[in-house]
């Protein structure tokens, strides 16, 4: 007889259940996210049948209990939630909902639809370390973003000169600034010659001169905030540049780190040989992409997981094509921004961009209508583990040919 299991995931405990072919429930549990649990966890489904004889179903696809359930030789099956949503009228009437209740639903979708997921395949040592460099550098900077809109508020509530001086309010040379001089009465006496000889030690690339600097500072609207206000806020400015300071040098080593990693693995060798890639825009595919090809067995799986292909709503008589929600958010992010950069140095991926304009499309749709036509080469390269080769892309090729005759 054949089991299927479900296990849905919490905090500090899990809740797990197997049915069997007709769909009984057989074994249900309830285990702590422990060692201890884990080790009962398959102690217990081994004792129903052998581990590769008992799928399990899952709505989250990584985690400490999916290594352990694959060490321990259980084919683990991803099911999206938003499928575990679709099917909960199938099983109640009433909108309730309850993990070992949760766990009974999966074993059965598991059991009657299983032909329809694909079990999950671990990806190698080298690209889980890739991925959780770039998700990581990636995380920090939405935090570096966070943090500088909050500096640049700030002094515009009290000092807005502080904050137009420079281009960038992250930049080194603006932190090293408004933390010498986070009040306007610190900048009071502040001179060309004064300002001259900051900026020569802190390394200042010289794109302005002092006296245009000085100018921008000076042309700000003046702040209103009293004595005792100003010197508070002060202190804010002075600890959120200290917090950036610190955080943009961890990005820099972490972006450091990230490229030496993709330029060391075969994969990221084929990323990197696109037209722009980079390192850290092809860190950041090749870590959502994987190494596992049987992932994507078609270029257009991966355009939908990358969602930069459209869906289609039909029916009847009507019709409509919408943006793509669901999907692999870093991983559209990271695809635009290659086929973005892209255009400036291919060819063929300015005609295809410029062709999407002059149907009407706006920026982002003409983007991701030129990174739907990079997926398919992308998946190419990347599915036959080949570098990019200009001569073998034949749309690519045509353009660069001499005029006939």
């Amino acid at each position: 007889m054949r089991y299927f299991g479900g296990l849905d995931w919490g905090g500090a405990g899990h809740a797990v259940c197997v049915v069997d072919g007709a769909g009984a429930a057989v074994f249900r549990l309830e285990i702590k996210h422990d060692a201890a649990g884990l080790a009962e966890l398959c102690k217990r489904l081994a004792k129903l049948a052998p581990a590769g004889e008992l799928p399990i179903a899952i709505e989250r696809p990584s985690g400490l209990i999916v290594d352990a359930l694959v060490e321990a030789g259980h084919p683990v099956v991803p099911i999206h939630p938003n499928v575990v949503k679709a099917c909960r009228p199938r099983y109640r009437a009433a909108g309730g909902k309850s993990d070992p209740g949760d766990a009974f639903m999966l074993a059965d979708i598991l059991r009657t639809d299983g032909h329809r997921f694909r079990p999950l395949t671990p990806w190698s040592d080298e690209i889980k370390a890739l991925r959780a460099l770039v998700r990581g550098r990636d995380d920090l900077v939405a935090e570096r973003v966070c943090l500088a809109n909050r500096l640049r508020s700030l002094l515009d509530s009290f000092w807005p000169g502080a904050a137009a001086i420079f281009a960038d309010i992250d930049s080194p040379i603006a932190l090293a600034f408004v933390q010498r001089y986070p009040t306007p009465d610190s900048a009071a006496r502040l001179g060309e010659k004064r300002l001259k000889a900051f900026l020569a030690s802190h390394a200042y690339c010289g794109r302005r001169s002092p006296a245009d600097l000085l100018d921008r500072l000076r042309a700000a609207p003046a702040g209103l905030a009293g004595e005792a206000e100003a010197e508070a806020k002060g202190e804010m400015v002075r600890a959120l540049a200290a917090v950036l300071e610190r955080l943009l040098a961890e990005i820099a080593k972490l972006s450091a780190r990230i490229e030496h990693t993709v330029a060391e693995l075969p994969d990221g060798k084929v990323v990197m040989s696109f037209p722009r890639a980079g390192r850290i825009c092809a860190a950041q595919i090749l870590a959502e992409l994987g190494d596992v090809r049987e992932r994507f067995q078609t270029p257009d799986q991966l355009a939908a997981e990358a969602g930069v292909s459209p869906v289609t709503h039909a029916s009847g008589k009507s019709r409509g094509v919408v943006f793509r929600w669901a999907c692999n958010h870093r991983l559209r992010a990271a695809i635009t921004c290659f086929a973005d950069n892209s255009r400036h140095a291919c060819a063929w991926a300015a005609a295809v961009y410029r062709k999407a304009r002059d149907r009407g499309c706006d920026h982002p749709h003409a983007i991701r209508i030129l990174a739907r036509a990079w997926i398919r080469v992308l998946w190419r390269a990347w599915y036959d583990a080949k570098i990019y080769n200009p001569e073998q892309h034949a749309a690519a090729k045509a353009l660069n040919l001499p005029p006939e005759g």
